[in-house]
């Protein structure tokens, strides 16, 4: 049976309808890959507009050949600078012609124009901007997406996962179909960002004149005590009570751990055991992300030799074939897993 629940938020003061699903539990997992594909920055310094070297690339191909080698169709979801830039779309060009990837759009604001905002922690959430503005930087990364690649862009991830109130209904103005930009327990409120603590990371349909998909990224509080994640794991890491180490000593005894689907900062044990706890909940779509900087040494904090970058691939391949081989999932791509949640919705 597909579970269905709805709810109404508030969504520029017009009502939008989330319709939450999933597909049937009688059936395989299917697991969508996604790509950060953006430029090249200090994570740990201020957002800079003139930070937008994407000579990363040009390797990109380490990333795409274990996709291909497992039969993954994965998103690239572009920055304004990727496709600004020849060296930065020009290597995706072949894969997507091919059908071997597809492209969407990621907005970075610091790096998109219309510049009208300070450049800050705040305002590099694009759902923290006005409407207007946020609308504007949007329609010129699908401008932009557009002239370089030749599509429209219909797949939409929020640069640093800035989700805002007037995020959805923006989307349904210019024509996207899906969006991947809740990180479901995650909190960015520390500098401004959104709050996905209590998010639920199962897909939801929504739209006030026709039905878009939102696909959360898979993230969960996951444990004995993960129905108390969202109210313990905040308390665990304040002040004094985090130099007590409570997270590390919780996630050792798997009294509770918060996790997220990536092979960024995660070991392939801990992508493993996320996956397994949520289908022990009835979850049965995924959301694998990562960002394109990481197939070059030194561009982000996941990889910064040699050695890091080949973890990362082992722990990419061995997750996909963990997936496929021990799970019996499938890989899909978004248009495909909006279009089977659609159908089984009007059942």
């Amino acid at each position: 049976m597909i579970a269905i629940k709805t709810r109404v938020d508030l969504v520029d003061e017009h009502p939008s309808l989330h319709q939450y699903c999933d597909l049937p539990e009688s059936g395989p997992p299917a697991l969508v890959a996604v790509v950060d594909t953006e430029e090249e920055f200090d994570w740990s310094a201020p957002f800079d507009p003139a930070h937008t070297a994407v000579g990363h690339m040009a390797a990109i191909d380490r990333l795409q050949d274990v996709f291909a080698e497992l039969g993954v169709v994965p998103s690239y979801l572009v920055s304004y600078a990727i496709v600004a830039q020849e060296a930065g779309f020009r290597p995706l060009v072949p894969h997507v012609e091919a059908g071997r990837a597809i492209v969407g759009a990621h907005l970075n604001p610091w790096v998109t124009p219309p510049h009208r905002e300070q450049v800050n922690d705040v305002n590099s959430y694009p759902g923290n901007l006005p409407r207007a503005l946020e609308a504007a930087k949007l329609e010129a990364l699908c401008r932009q997406v557009e002239h370089s690649l030749g599509g429209r862009p219909t797949v939409y991830k929020a640069g640093r996962y800035g989700k805002g109130p007037h995020t959805e209904a923006i989307l349904e103005e210019q024509g996207f179909e899906i969006d991947i930009s809740p990180a479901p327990a995650m909190d960015f409120r520390a500098d401004g960002g959104p709050d996905f603590t209590r998010h639920s990371a199962q897909p939801f349909l929504f739209g006030r004149k026709r039905p878009l998909l939102c696909l959360p990224n898979t993230g969960a509080f996951v444990g004995w005590l993960h129905a108390l994640g969202p109210d313990l794991h905040p308390l665990m890491e304040r002040g004094s009570v985090a130099r007590l180490r409570l997270p590390a000593i919780a996630s050792r005894l798997r009294l509770l751990e918060r996790l997220r689907l990536t092979p960024e900062g995660y070991t392939l044990a801990e992508m493993r055991r996320l996956t397994c706890a949520l289908l022990a909940r009835g979850q049965r779509t995924f959301v694998l992300s990562l960002h394109s900087p990481s197939v070059v040494p030194g561009n982000t904090p996941y990889v910064r030799n040699d050695a890091d970058l080949a973890m990362l691939l082992q722990r990419l391949r061995g997750y996909l074939t963990f997936f496929s081989d021990e799970l019996h999932g499938r890989f899909v791509t978004p248009h495909a897993l909006k279009g089977e949640l659609e159908q089984l919705a009007l059942r």
